[in-house]
């Protein structure tokens, strides 16, 4: 049921969190306006920084959010971080209602020894700055040696593994940042062994 005077939405977060709800918002309620916030000055989160840069197929997701975007009742601000640029009293008075779409801000530790040894990266590191993230931009990952290890069998683990296989040409042709891709062409990484607790069947990778 629509309402019948104009309501005002916020989205804090860019993600498909965030476009999944104002998709699902403007088209419920002709009377619905939403703004998106983010810190970053792009949109689309983990679609952007998060998938691996040669499955276009899954990243071209962003063609269902550009037309929610393109919504004359839909909004963008980038590089407005909540708490620090706007309070959420401040939004509080602007807006209806606020919802939040920021997702897991940060990384599960596994809780072994080792763990915070020189080398040893969260995989959401790594895949942020092959993706061009700006907070991981400038980090730097030792790929001297012949031999990695990927610690998990989901798909971030798959992606990571693979995108230390493949070949400068193969990389080139996809949209890897281009100071990783300079790095990688660099590597001498040879094998990547992959570790999983449990056997093949367990795996939790898909196969598209």
């Amino acid at each position: 049921m629509s309402s019948p005077n104009p309501m005002y939405v916020a989205i804090v977060g860019a993600g498909p969190a965030g476009f999944y709800a104002a998709q699902h918002l403007l088209k419920q309620d002709p009377n619905v306006h939403v703004d998106m916030f983010d810190r970053l000055p792009t949109p689309y989160g983990l679609v952007r920084a998060g998938v691996a840069p040669d499955h276009q197929k899954i990243k071209s997701v962003t063609k269902q959010f550009d037309r929610t975007a393109a919504d004359p009742r839909f909004r963008f601000f980038g590089n407005v971080e909540i708490g620090k640029h706007l309070s959420v009293a401040e939004m509080a008075g602007l807006y209806h209602q606020i919802i939040y779409t920021t997702g897991a801000q940060t990384d599960r530790q596994l809780g072994i020894p080792g763990e915070e040894l020189t080398g040893s990266h969260a995989a959401t590191e790594f895949v942020a700055w092959y993706n061009g993230h700006p907070d991981f931009r400038d980090y730097k990952f030792d790929l001297t040696q012949e031999h990695a290890v990927v610690v998990g069998v989901g798909n971030v683990a798959i992606d990571v593994a693979r995108i230390l296989c493949r070949s400068y040409d193969e990389l080139h042709e996809t949209d890897i940042a281009d100071y990783a891709l300079e790095a990688l062409k660099e590597s001498k990484v040879k094998t990547v062994y992959i570790l999983g607790r449990r056997g093949p069947a367990q795996a939790a990778f898909t196969l598209t």
